[in-house]
């Protein structure tokens, strides 16, 4: 069986090197062969320049397939798969087109493995672990209320004056400021245009307790199914967000305004400059450390008194190892793509499983991936 990794950005690295050194049979694909020989070459001959038609070629039946290009890629190679009958794995989110595949992967007996990176990846490890050590706790009741959080955020480890800085094109974070987002806040769902509309403060239970600004990520809604929640449950919030440095809304206030007025092809244009711009004035320096914060929450009441409330907060920096957001991207992929070499995922289209065995392995080697990685239990005393 062989793993045909397509891919060697920035956040791809750790977990394919870790699949060779690990005695893996990889074959590296990429859209340009020096950038992967500068990345792999030590390790491995075995690197191709990427073509579908070649890829087809290459890929046998029980093969997996590895997709760490951009998104538009992920449905094609998918179909591959399935045609192939190998397995696919993709560090990104579940689009409508990779569900649609779900019937077609089941009937071919392949995984198509999605939402096994950072975020989507760690947080859901962290939820599901979560989810079932209160399923554990005996506070089971038809009274309870839930909260739920989940923010994310790579930042720099040392803050800069824009409180961020980019390790690739920005173009990516200032498209994502114009999504919408849905969320459960005060037991209605929330929807806003822009993140700015939705800012919140949230206080992070590191070791030494570190305030920053959130807000509501994407369609938070289609979790609380993928997480265990119950539809019959009194949910005052489900949110699932990013999170920045603490000043992060008025050091890009400008940026806010602008994006506003964005809405035709001169607008994409004006976007592309502001991303050239944004890239040359907050860029990370080389050998510079980034830094990735996590907080999964799960807080459950009962006639206004606290039964359970924990919080899985993770801190983890650039090292000699490299970036944290590369290891925390790709190493999980790495996981995800052993666990289906070894049959222990499912047939058809699937996010993080929630199998306890893999939620307990993955976060072991999570723990190994950052510098803090604790569960807060807020009602210890």
């Amino acid at each position: 069986m062989t793993i045909h990794w397509c891919g060697t950005g920035l956040s791809a690295i750790p977990g394919l090197r870790r699949l060779i050194e690990n005695g893996h049979d990889v074959t590296v694909w990429n859209r340009s062969t020096d950038k992967a020989q500068q990345a792999v070459g030590d390790l491995t001959a075995d690197i191709r320049l990427f073509g579908i038609d070649d890829l087809a070629e290459a890929v046998t039946r029980d093969d997996v397939i590895v997709s760490m290009l951009p998104a538009d890629w992920h449905v094609p190679l998918a179909e591959l798969a399935i045609a192939k009958g190998a397995q696919f794995v993709s560090s990104s989110y579940i689009a409508p087109e990779m569900r649609a595949l779900d019937n077609k992967a089941r009937a071919a007996g392949v995984a198509l493995v999605n939402e096994v990176g950072l975020d989507p990846g760690i947080d859901h490890v962290l939820a599901h672990w979560l989810m079932a050590d209160f399923r554990n706790s005996d506070e089971m009741d038809p009274d309870n209320e839930y909260e739920f959080t989940s923010y994310c955020g790579g930042v720099p480890k040392y803050p800069n004056a824009f409180r961020y800085k980019f390790s690739w094109s920005p173009l990516g974070v200032l498209k994502a400021l114009r999504a919408p987002s849905r969320s459960i806040r005060g037991h209605s769902e929330l929807q806003v245009s822009r993140p700015w509309d939705a800012l919140s403060s949230y206080v992070a239970p590191l070791p030494e307790p570190e305030k920053f600004e959130v807000y509501p990520n994407r369609d938070s809604l289609p979790f609380m199914r993928e997480y265990g929640f119950d539809p019959n449950w009194k949910v005052k919030e489900f949110v699932r967000g990013t999170l920045r440095l603490n000043g992060w809304a008025n050091a890009w206030a400008g940026v806010f305004r602008e994006i506003e007025t964005l809405d035709d092809p001169e607008g994409e244009a004006r976007l592309k400059q502001m991303s050239d711009r944004l890239w040359q004035e907050n860029a990370y320096a080389e050998g510079e450390p980034d830094r990735v914060v996590m907080c999964v929450a799960l807080k459950v009441t009962r006639d206004g008194v606290p039964v359970y409330h924990k919080t899985c907060v993770m801190d983890a920096w650039g090292d000699a190892r490299g970036t944290a957001m590369a290891r925390l991207v790709s190493v999980p992929v790495s996981l995800a793509v052993e666990a289906v070499l070894n049959r222990e995922i499912a047939p058809g289209v699937r996010a993080q499983p929630s199998d306890p065995r893999l939620v307990a392995r993955w976060l072991e080697n999570i723990d190994r991936l950052a510098q803090h990685l604790q569960i807060v239990d807020h009602l210890s005393g």
